[in-house]
């Protein structure tokens, strides 16, 4: 089977994407995700042509498919919620500027987070997506906006199949819009992840394998269906070792990128050379918080 793993890797302003091409080797990857700057806020720096330059030359040269690489999106984003007119359309045009950035860097999958209703209420949350989008996909850029699976964590819209279906019925240019799977966010949404093939029926009968074009692994520290989005290390949380193998080695994902957003160790050493290493091998390392800490203190 041919398979496709990387991670999160870091964007920063003195290397850009040549550094994010340089990390995801690093670990064995043949895809990752970045963000394009701070997930948490707006602010961006600009893009440097050289680096870009570097970075796509390198992935060329690694034979890395650009299909394979992701933008991520900040959370700050909420399509969901027009209680606060000024905001929005300040969101909805940084949305824009993200799209155009992808477009600057070569990359054209973006994840978004498709937001929170805020007590307006699931319908008119999703309704608010809805004319985000139709705004946001105006233009005919070749970049696609991937709508993830979320926990249902708070009042976040798209914990059901069945609210991503509503949207890309509803978007006018829905050819834009494909979806970013998460085992964590499905399992704490209430899917049973050890039950995998039968939820792939459940989401093919609703949406359709077809719109789903990246998957986030991670374990979770929940229990299914308790809501709440607490990502774990592979191994190390409810979903367990086998289930996850069994996810990213699904014949009927095969040729779409997995991608671990598992917490660092210690909030400071990157655990993705190990963890693909091990899903590589498809053998569970019951040390593996001490084999990353030892690599990391040792270098």
């Amino acid at each position: 089977m041919n398979l496709i793993i990387g991670s999160h890797v870091s964007f920063v302003k003195d290397k850009q994407l040549l550094g994010s091409v340089e990390e995801a080797l690093n670990y064995g990857s043949n895809a990752f995700m970045i963000y394009t700057g701070a997930p948490q806020n707006t602010n961006r720096i600009s893009l440097n042509n050289d680096l870009n330059t570097k970075g796509k030359e390198l992935i060329i040269k690694n034979n890395i498919d650009f299909n394979n690489i992701i933008v991520h999106a900040p959370y700050i984003i909420n399509l969901a919620n027009k209680k606060d007119e000024e905001f929005r359309n300040f969101t909805l045009n940084f949305l824009k500027q993200e799209i155009k950035r992808c477009e600057e860097l070569g990359i054209y999958k973006l994840v978004l987070h498709p937001g929170s209703h805020v007590g307006l209420g699931e319908e008119v949350g999703l309704n608010n997506i809805v004319d985000g989008l139709n705004i946001v996909l105006e233009d005919n850029s070749p970049v696609k906006i991937l709508i993830e699976t979320m926990s249902g964590k708070g009042t976040e819209c798209c914990y059901k199949f069945e609210h991503i279906k509503y949207i890309i019925d509803n978007v006018k240019n829905n050819d834009r819009l494909e979806v970013c799977m998460d085992s964590c966010h499905m399992s704490d949404a209430g899917y049973d992840i050890t039950k995998f093939d039968i939820l792939l029926d459940e989401f093919d009968k609703i949406v359709g394998l077809n719109k789903v074009s990246a998957i986030h692994i991670n374990d979770s520290k929940n229990n299914i269906g308790d809501k709440k989005d607490r990502h774990a290390n592979i191994g190390y949380g409810n979903l367990g070792f086998d289930n996850i193998i069994n996810i990213i080695y699904n014949k009927r994902l095969e040729n779409i990128p997995k991608i671990l957003e598992t917490p660092y160790i210690e909030n400071t050493y990157p655990p993705y050379k190990f963890e693909i290493e091990m899903i590589k091998n498809k053998i569970f390392n019951p040390n593996l918080i001490e084999t990353i800490t030892k690599y990391y203190k040792n270098l």
